[in-house]
């Protein structure tokens, strides 16, 4: 399994950007799926992005399509989430995580390694 970290989050106003990372340990990074959740209070948590080993192939939820984009860095062992146009039911703990398979999976099944998560707050 591979150890994440993400950081990044904080309070915004509706409208605003923020950049999310998520750092990984080891050496292997490039052989995982990555991927972006998010647990909102009283709510599951659900799928929000996800990024293939060598970052061609992308997948989105509906409701970020078009304002959040993934990427990551084989290099620096990162995956990103930016984050635009913020909207106060954006707010949540946001959760990396990581899995091997070559599946975008877009449920929490199958992804083997989380990070702790980063809070996102979004005022209207």
């Amino acid at each position: 399994q591979v150890q994440l970290v993400e950081s990044g989050g904080g309070l915004v106003q509706a409208g605003g950007s923020l950049r999310l990372s998520c750092a990984a340990s080891g050496r292997t990074f490039s052989r995982y799926v990555m991927g972006w959740f998010r647990q909102a209070p009283g709510k599951e948590r659900e799928f929000v992005a996800a990024i293939s080993e060598s970052g061609l192939r992308t997948s989105y939820a509906a409701s970020v399509k078009g304002r959040f984009t993934i990427s990551r860095d084989n290099a620096k062992n990162t995956v990103y989430l930016q984050i635009n146009s913020l909207q106060p039911e954006d707010t949540a703990v946001y959760y990396c995580a990581a899995r091997t398979g070559g599946v975008l999976a877009t449920t929490t099944l199958g992804w083997g390694s989380w990070g702790q998560g980063t809070q996102v707050t979004v005022s209207s």
